[in-house]
């Protein structure tokens, strides 16, 4: 029995002699996976970006821009041309702006991305339009802040922000959360000069459309809750997403497979403005709660019509305005009913870490 033993032990040894390079290369391989996973996490880029570019600050600078995480300012969002706290993109030296933009990448997919400067890039068409009788427009006039000390693990946030731009991050535990998020544009498609037919959301408008197209007669009385379009998007620029009543509009559980196929593209053209982590956990949200759903629509229902639309669910809400200018300005936004600013995740924190 021994010698059976040493027999087996000698093979395993000369076997393992043979195949010792294929297991460091292995284990090299998985061990340089990981790295890099841990490098790619969002919240690993999101800090990393934020000390860099808090690095690159003066002190007076810095002053304007870190904020203690539990200040009210942290909830105090806004989407139109105001003035604002934070430092401006034009107030910057070269670097620090490419660090800044840095920064607001780290929270978006290049989708989302594209869109943001594509927006911010409309501030220059407002200008030439207005000539001057409008509210101040410049397309460098997007401000940041960071509350709190940018971590992996630790409570902090993030906002970039200016008109028609407001990307809100707060990271807990390692946890993200990144509403309220809010695109809008204006022009929504521009219609003369040499960027003329260029529209910024322009699936958000057109998946909309393609959904009220597929539905029967029937199927779009139940969704349209009002004739005449909203004026705006009802939950404006609140602390707290809120809708009066129940939920109205046309049932998601009533869809047809094809026409939920279209709605999950609209949730989803939403969702992946965000990082794959960030818009997968969105969609399993929308998965979730599918069957609580409602889409509803106000306005009319043919191209170029004053029109407003909401897809509502337990957890979040998606709202989009297209009434202003005639019919070509657009207010988008997601909402978070118990998640906003990360409140939800603070929440769960909290209870955990004081039990």
């Amino acid at each position: 029995m021994q010698v059976v033993v040493g027999c087996i032990l000698l093979y395993f040894w000369r076997w393992a002699l043979r195949e010792w390079k294929r297991f460091l290369i292995i284990f090299g391989a998985a061990g340089l996976l990981t790295a890099a996973y841990e490098r790619t996490r969002p919240e690993s880029v999101m800090s990393t970006a934020a000390k860099a570019y808090l690095n690159a600050l003066t002190p007076e600078q810095r002053a304007r821009t870190v904020f203690p995480f539990a200040t009210d300012e942290r909830l105090n969002w806004h989407f139109i041309p105001i003035e604002r706290k934070g430092v401006a993109l034009r107030e910057m030296t070269p670097p620090q702006k490419h660090l800044a933009e840095a920064l607001m990448s780290a929270g978006l997919s290049q989708q989302g991305v594209i869109k943001a400067h594509t927006i911010m890039s409309l501030e220059q068409i407002l200008k030439d339009a207005e000539r001057g009788s409008g509210p101040e427009r410049d397309p460098e006039n997007y401000h940041v802040w960071i509350f709190g000390e940018p971590s992996e693990q630790g409570t902090w946030g993030y906002r970039f922000e200016g008109h028609h731009i407001s990307l809100n991050w707060t990271v807990a535990n390692g946890r993200i959360a990144s509403s309220p998020s809010f695109f809008g544009a204006n022009p929504a498609e521009v219609k003369e000069g040499p960027r003329a037919g260029l529209r910024a959301l322009m699936r958000e408008e057109d998946l909309a459309y393609d959904f009220m197209q597929s539905l029967t007669d029937t199927e779009r009385a139940a969704a349209v809750v009002d004739k005449t379009a909203y004026k705006d998007i009802l939950t404006s620029d609140a602390r707290k997403a809120a809708l009066k009543g129940q939920p109205s509009g046309l049932a998601v559980s009533k869809l047809t497979p094809k026409q939920k196929e279209i709605l999950t593209d609209l949730v989803n053209e939403y969702a992946t403005n965000f990082p794959p982590a960030i818009a997968e956990a969105r969609m399993q949200q929308f998965r979730k709660g599918e069957a609580n759903s409602y889409f509803a629509w106000s306005g009319g229902t043919h191209r170029h019509d004053l029109h407003y639309y909401r897809i509502q669910t337990p957890a979040f809400l998606i709202e989009f305005d297209e009434t202003q200018d005639n019919a070509n300005h657009i207010h988008s936004v997601w909402r978070d009913f118990e998640g906003d600013f990360g409140l939800d995740l603070l929440a769960e924190h909290y209870q955990t870490s004081h039990r």
